[in-house]
Order: structure tokens, then sequence, then C-alpha cells
């Protein structure tokens, strides 16, 4: 999948706000979670991401998905990163 197919998939799935993200060669991020649904296409590099005991590892032309508020770990492979990823906010429930 390209980078423009993927784009239409996420408008598609209703994903409003879709960003190009760029980390460092063999950068780590601990545990950590987000307000937002995302759904991401690697385009250079690799990550690995840990959610719970977990491991996936994504390379390019991979897609991984995290569900709001999910706690989760990464660590960048030794050229670093860069992904598209769509994000989609929690919705309250106004209660």
């Amino acid at each position: 999948m390209n980078q423009e197919e993927f784009t239409r998939m996420l408008a598609d799935e209703g994903y409003e706000q879709v960003v190009t993200i760029e980390r460092e060669a063999n950068g780590f991020l601990g545990l950590h979670s987000h307000p937002f649904e995302a759904k991401a296409l690697i385009i250079e590099g690799e990550i690995q991401i840990w959610v719970e005991e977990q491991e996936q590892k994504c390379a390019v032309g991979h897609i991984f998905h995290l569900n709001a508020e999910v706690e989760h770990a990464e660590r960048y492979g030794p050229a670093g990163v860069k992904y598209l990823v769509g994000r989609k906010p929690l919705v309250s429930s106004g209660l």
C-alpha cells in the first residue's frame, strides 16, 4: 500500500488528523499512552512496539494500530523510523 492509498483508507475510516512522524536512530520511548486512536504506515526504517508483554516489529510497508489510552513502549531501529499516522480522537460520552 502506498502513502496515497493509506491516506484515503484513513479518511474512509474517520481519521481526521494525518501527520508524518520521524524518530531518531536507536531511540526509545518508555511506557506511555495517547488520547487518540492511531493507525500508521511505516515509510522508512523500523519500529518495535510493546503492548503489555507482546512485541510487534514493523518495517517499511507495515501498518500498526493502537487504540486510544493503550499503554505501550517504542524502540526505533538503527536508521530510526518515519511513519505516516492517522489520529482519531477519543470520543467522550459526555457523562
